[in-house]
């Protein structure tokens, strides 16, 4: 039986959606007929078919205006992806509580804030909405100089699960559990092509996941295919990271 997703009269917010990751999931979205707007702090060339909003996900006051935006605009709100994060490295014991603030208000305070928002305009549509949260491998691993990261985004699994008991039955929300991923920067963070090459080689599927690869499981999870799918985590990292004793001679 051949699938299909057509995501056609569906309006989408994805936040940090501009660049790396966040373009790939605009892209698939964009792909399955979707309206989508995507946000970040600063102005970014919208991605044909798309609108780009500056909002500080962080900020009520601008949360608020920007989901008001979108809805005096479109007319309703059908998926939030929370894709907006990241976190720079930092030793655990000498970074500064403002630093440690920062990281978790922007990877769990922000998420939660942005779906409040969302969920408010999704319950009074007969159609409910769907929420899906990008978080990360680490969120289940030691995760040395992204401490506070692993953290928040441990948390937000938690309250991936929470809201999904909370909010439903008009309200579905997941999470995509995101491994190492193929972007713009990945050559810069991680060191060149051969370094690269060397992590990929430890990954059980043999290479980083492209952007797109998490940008199709997002509209799968947002779509009438994961209709009885909510509070789930769904892995998007080519198997995991196997034990450091099995590349030990």
């Amino acid at each position: 039986m051949a699938l299909s997703i057509d995501l056609n009269g569906h309006v989408v917010l994805v936040t940090g959606g501009s660049r790396g990751i966040g373009r790939g999931i605009t892209e698939a979205f964009v792909a399955a007929g979707a309206t989508v707007v995507t946000c970040a702090r600063s102005e970014a060339e919208p991605f044909p078919g798309t609108t780009h909003v500056t909002c500080d996900v962080r900020d009520p006051e601008a949360v608020q205006a920007m989901v008001d935006g979108i809805v005096a605009t479109h007319g309703r709100l059908d998926v939030l992806v929370n894709n907006a994060g990241g976190a720079p490295a930092a030793d655990a014991a000498d970074a500064s509580p403002r630093f440690h603030d920062k990281i978790i208000g922007l990877n769990l305070n922000a998420p939660l804030l942005v779906s409040q928002a969302a969920n408010k305009v999704m319950q009074a549509q007969g159609s409910g909405g769907s929420i899906v949260n990008i978080t990360s491998i680490s969120a289940h691993r030691p995760a040395p100089t992204i401490a506070a990261y692993a953290a928040a985004k441990a948390g937000l699994e938690s309250l991936t699960k929470s809201l999904a008991m909370e909010w439903g039955p008009k309200v579905r929300v997941n999470a995509i559990e995101v491994g190492l991923c193929r972007t713009e920067q990945t050559d810069d963070h991680y060191g060149g092509d051969a370094r690269v090459a060397a992590i990929e080689a430890t990954i059980p599927l043999g290479r980083m996941a492209r952007p797109d690869e998490v940008g199709t499981v997002a509209v799968f999870l947002a779509s009438e295919l994961a209709s009885y799918v909510s509070g789930a985590s769904v892995g998007c990292h080519g198997g995991g990271e196997p034990p450091v004793f099995l590349h030990i001679n």
